[in-house]
């Protein structure tokens, strides 16, 4: 029996549907990242997600406020599907700006800490990093040291190494002071700690470990990855071994600590993958890489820290929910400003 014409051209129809809509599927397997993060950092993660699942990574990296201002400036034409950030003060910078929406996922929000992403599910702690204080064996006794607050004071003139005013970590430090202390406390701390620095402020964390190995100053202060990362670099380890990690404010709240992490973009062409990316970023094996290749702490309880990170020592963390260091991010750098940190 021979088909009608009609209802040949109907399943032809139906063909043709069917093959574009197979067809936009299989372009919509992809993910856009906009990355602060250095992409050695990250691509091997990403490239063994896109082994397993067969989605897509186009990854474009750069400085994080050129990254949100760009996310800003392309509006609803951005293609970004994810925002990944090194730092708390730049997610919720991101947030701020309206570059980000909430997301729901029940694996982010049962496998990350409260404390550890947005109660608005705008963004979520990928990886955990502290900030403790490094000193200079034969220099300084660990009974000599305590606090945060114990670093303004005059004791610790002219012996204190740390990075400018400007750099995100520290405003981030600060913004913690103040949530914790006060703005007032924070503000006469800023310039009792600037009296104390044992040079103008310089280059990065890793520098001020060099600095303090190279005797120009007994204590730096530094993000555990960055002496992590030394430590495991042949060329680097000298200066490295020439500290130690002191965990200050124990008897307190405990070390500051910052995240990286990353959130959904308002405008993502592709939700649905970035969520898959970002729950895949937080699965044991994921963890456990970013643990031993980038020495940074993980967000799940049932992933060890690398040897070396553990070779610091088990500390007490400030539970403060890290939406507050974005929140008082404006107010840090104007106690900042009055102290005179440059």
């Amino acid at each position: 029996m021979s088909m009608k014409p009609r209802y040949a051209l109907s399943l032809l129809g139906a063909a043709i549907v069917s093959v574009l809509g197979n067809i936009s599927a299989v372009q919509a397997a992809e993910v856009n990242i906009y990355s602060a993060r250095q992409e050695e950092l990250i691509k091997p993660l990403l490239d063994k997600f896109s082994r397993e699942t067969g989605i897509t990574i186009n990854l474009i990296t750069g400085k994080p406020d050129e990254l949100i201002s760009r996310m800003v400036s392309e509006g609803r034409n951005s293609p970004a599907d994810i925002l990944i950030s090194t730092d708390v003060g730049r997610l919720s910078r991101a947030k701020q700006q309206g570059v980000l929406q909430s997301v729901e996922s029940d694996v982010l929000a049962e496998t990350i800490p409260a404390s550890l992403r947005d109660p608005m599910n705008q963004w979520f702690g990928l990886t955990m990093r502290a900030r403790p204080i490094l000193y200079v064996p034969g220099k300084v006794s660990p009974s000599e040291l305590s606090t945060y607050e114990d670093l303004a004071s005059p004791k610790w003139r002219g012996r204190i190494c740390i990075r400018s005013s400007d750099n995100i970590y520290n405003q981030s430090m600060t913004a913690s002071m103040i949530a914790n202390d006060g703005a007032d406390a924070a503000e006469s701390w800023a310039k009792g700690l600037l009296a104390n620095f044992a040079r103008p402020p310089k280059g990065g964390d890793r520098d001020q470990i060099k600095a303090a190995a190279a005797g120009i100053c007994d204590i730096a202060i530094a993000n555990t990855y960055y002496l992590g990362g030394m430590l495991a670099d042949e060329k680097e380890k000298v200066a490295a071994d020439a500290v130690k990690v002191f965990w200050p404010n124990q008897d307190g709240r405990g070390t500051h600590i910052n995240i990286s992490g990353a959130g959904v973009a308002k405008y993502a062409p592709n939700k649905a993958e970035a969520v898959k990316l970002l729950e895949y970023m937080t699965t044991t094996d994921a963890q456990q890489w970013y643990a031993d290749t980038n020495h940074e702490y993980p967000i799940r309880a049932d992933v060890k820290a690398s040897e070396i990170l553990q070779g610091f020592g088990e500390f007490k963390a400030d539970q403060l929910q890290l939406e507050k260091l974005g929140e008082l991010n404006a107010d840090a750098i104007r106690v900042m400003d009055r102290a005179g940190w440059k």
